[in-house]
């Protein structure tokens, strides 16, 4: 299902090379992803090279970013149908990989293709800032990512409290993001964390995206995450 030279294309420009074998798990998850989908939505993305390009080349572009070290443990908040979290485990089977999201439906998706590939991967049926505030989960990650799940200074609020000091949060965002990263930075300082990388790339001509990497410098203050409420009323 999934365009492979196109893939192979999108991910070379940034370094990426891509394995016969993870390419067949990844064009599996695709069939199943586009299978359920007319079931119950999980994309609004259904053509083949849109799939291709905007869930599978914009998620294992990280790779030629970032340089995860095997075995790491990530947690993708707000996964939805796997994306970029699952795409990374089944292109990186070594990857520890977590799974949060709010949706039950959406985490049995990922749990059953997870199953048909044989791989291990734990889901997780918790908002992030209850989730954030668990002794299991809080500071337990070397990698954080999360793709279009909310403004910048409320998703540092959810993701930092995550990320193990020394590690890294991994925020997907469209090109137009600069304004919003900018006005995040207090946020992102008050819950340990810096911007390391701001970068701004293209998938395709037409289609430029942002990764805001921030490491994590020091411990985020116990009294973060805040409730959902809170968050939302009054960004840090």
């Amino acid at each position: 299902m999934l365009d492979r030279q196109l893939l192979e294309t999108v991910l070379s420009a940034h370094g990426v090379a891509l394995a016969d074998d993870a390419f067949g798990r990844l064009d599996r998850f695709a069939e199943r992803l586009l299978e359920t989908n007319r079931q119950f939505n999980l994309t609004a993305v259904t053509d083949p090279a849109g799939v291709t390009v905007k869930h599978f080349a914009d998620s294992l572009v990280l790779f030629g970013f970032y340089d995860f070290p095997h075995g790491a443990r990530v947690l993708d908040v707000g996964t939805g149908a796997g994306f970029p979290g699952l795409a990374l485990k089944l292109f990186r089977p070594d990857l520890q990989l977590t799974f949060l999201d709010g949706t039950r439906k959406k985490l049995d998706f990922v749990a059953g293709v997870l199953a048909s590939e044989g791989l291990a991967g734990e889901t997780v049926h918790l908002r992030a800032e209850e989730a954030g505030k668990q002794p299991k989960y809080r500071e337990a990650f070397d990698l954080v990512t999360a793709r279009a799940v909310a403004d910048m200074a409320k998703l540092a609020e959810f993701a930092l409290p995550f990320v193990r000091v020394g590690g890294s949060f991994l925020a997907m965002k469209s090109e137009a993001a600069e304004d919003e990263v900018r006005r995040a930075q207090r946020a992102v300082s008050l819950l340990g964390g810096r911007v390391e990388r701001d970068a701004v790339y293209r998938l395709t001509p037409d289609l430029p995206r942002r990764l805001t990497v921030v490491r994590k410098i020091s411990q985020t203050p116990t009294k973060y995450p805040r409730a959902s409420a809170q968050i939302a009323k009054k960004p840090l």
